[in-house]
């Protein structure tokens, strides 16, 4: 959503100050050229309350407790991703091992899946219980939904998700225009795609929800 500057909040004040109706304030700003974006971001700024002079609804703010939370939360998110399709990935090889490399695979995936496993036991339940918080105090607090740093996490995770779905599509397209699909890498590209495809359906939605309840 595009910010709005300071000449359009000082136009939509003082044009409630003079008892203009919020559709009216909004007809005229879309006439001069305003997006409906723009318009509606100052316009839902003040309550729809009997007042001699326009009143603020709440603002979400950011404090120190809640950018730890949030920084928790979406960290653990991505080290307990990654570990657990490393996890999966391993476990892949070894149902599937290279001919090749049958005797080397299984010696060199013990401390990796050894590490993947105790990563997860620890990330896991540390995420579980930040985002049960935070989303019990969003309930209570319906304002925080606007929180600046969820915002921008929120729309970190979708970027990195999205780009590991290109980066997973592109991979099974190149190979199998070469002709090189087999068991092994189709399970790992299902791995890619299901991790990275739940973590941005999840927070796409969780955004259009913010937006309808806006």
């Amino acid at each position: 959503m595009a910010a709005p500057s300071q000449d359009l909040e000082l136009f939509v004040r003082d044009a409630l100050m003079r008892g203009q109706s919020k559709d009216a304030i909004n007809a005229a700003l879309v006439q001069a050229g305003w997006t409906p974006q723009q318009t509606r971001s100052v316009l839902d700024a003040y309550a729809d309350v009997g007042f001699p002079i326009p009143v603020p609804r709440p603002r979400a703010s950011l404090s120190a407790r809640e950018a730890f939370a949030y920084l928790v939360m979406f960290a653990t998110l991505y080290f307990g991703a990654w570990n657990l399709g490393s996890l999966l990935f391993d476990l892949i090889n070894r149902t599937w091992p290279d001919p090749a490399m049958r005797s080397y695979m299984f010696n060199a995936t013990d401390s990796s899946i050894r590490w993947s496993m105790a990563a997860l036991v620890i990330a896991f339940p540390v995420f579980a219980f930040v985002a049960r918080r935070v989303a019990r105090d969003v309930a209570q607090h319906p304002i925080k939904r606007l929180s600046p740093i969820r915002r921008w996490l929120t729309y970190i995770t979708l970027f990195i998700a999205a780009g590991a779905l290109i980066g997973d599509t592109t991979t099974l397209v190149y190979n199998l225009l070469g002709g090189e699909l087999t068991t092994r890498f189709l399970s790992k590209v299902a791995v890619v795609a299901f991790i990275a495809g739940s973590i941005f359906g999840y927070y796409l939605h969780d955004l259009r929800r913010e937006e309808v309840q806006a």
